[in-house]
């Protein structure tokens, strides 16, 4: 697969919103640091912004995303949802009206489902 070859996946209504919401509330209360934009696959923190409505647009039109895209979906939410300190954390069920509960089902979910090659870095882009 090439890095830039969009892949297809199947995805539920909620799964699509929680990714969306995910990707696309980086810029609200809560931040991105420059050192955090690069960890999820961002050039900054600028860069999250910009590609976070785009990608958030791609999600909720059920487009097919590039094997980084959807790296860099998949754990901006898992951030944004989880971290008190850096995301959303206990808020987020105020804020995006899906409980805990909900949304680590479908998290966990989506870490079954989405491909091997979407949530494994390649082996050049990998911490040393």
């Amino acid at each position: 697969m090439e890095p830039e070859e969009p892949v297809a996946v199947d995805l539920s209504d909620i799964e699509r919103k929680v990714l969306a919401y995910g990707v696309g509330s980086w810029g609200g209360p809560a931040r991105c640091s420059e050192a955090l934009a690069v960890a999820m696959g961002f050039r900054d923190a600028q860069d999250v912004g910009k590609h976070g409505r785009r990608l958030e647009s791609a999600l909720i039109a059920g487009e097919a995303l590039t094997a980084m895209d959807w790296r860099r979906v998949l754990v901006s939410t898992e951030i944004f949802f989880a971290s008190d300190v850096l995301g959303c954390g206990r808020e987020w069920s105020i804020v995006r009206g899906i409980s805990d509960e909900e949304t680590l089902r479908v998290l966990r979910g989506l870490q079954r489902k989405l491909p091997w090659r979407v949530t494994h870095l390649p082996e050049h882009l990998r911490p040393r």
